[in-house]
């Protein structure tokens, strides 16, 4: 870790360890999810995205060897935000809103996501790592197909809510 990012290869560095601290708090967070979900198909797509999530982690720590350096662990305080966010808007849900609530943020989280693997591959484009790109690109990816399926996911459900009521 550095005291001061001098470079933009160090600012890279920085921000590729907080990219693996987020996806490692996702991993946990995703657990946590999937337990508080009422529908299985919810269930589901929380342990499949946790597989991709694995998938993303691998990645990442590959990035981090295919530039010379040991993987990283910069804190992602963004993540312990919409973490808190989450639960405390889980709490505050009656069982049969949760599943909305649990979507809401994983739309958040998603969004997040994606802004933080355009930034990065933004810088390994500039530094000239293409490998590090299509890595970076893999997962930018996945994170744009979840945030389709959650956002599907969670219209249907509103939906569902709304012509009920």
């Amino acid at each position: 870790m550095f005291d001061k990012l001098s470079n933009p290869r160090e600012v890279f560095g920085h921000k590729l360890g907080s990219a693996l601290t987020m996806e490692q708090k996702v991993l946990e967070m995703l657990g946590d999810l999937e337990d508080e979900s009422q529908r299985d198909e919810l269930k589901r797509q929380f342990s499949h995205h946790a597989d991709e999530t694995r998938q993303q982690i691998a990645n990442i720590e590959q990035a981090f060897r295919a530039m010379g350096e040991e993987p990283d662990d910069s804190p992602c305080p963004a993540m312990k935000g919409l973490e808190a966010d989450a639960k405390a808007n889980i709490k505050m849900a009656d069982d049969s809103v949760v599943d909305d609530v649990i979507l809401g943020a994983a739309a958040a989280t998603e969004h997040h996501e994606i802004a933080v693997y355009e930034t990065l591959i933004t810088h390994a484009e500039e530094l000239g790592q293409p490998d590090v790109v299509r890595l970076l690109q893999q997962n930018l990816e996945q994170e744009q197909r979840t945030l389709d399926e959650v956002t599907r996911a969670q219209r249907q459900i509103v939906h569902q809510a709304v012509t009920a009521a």
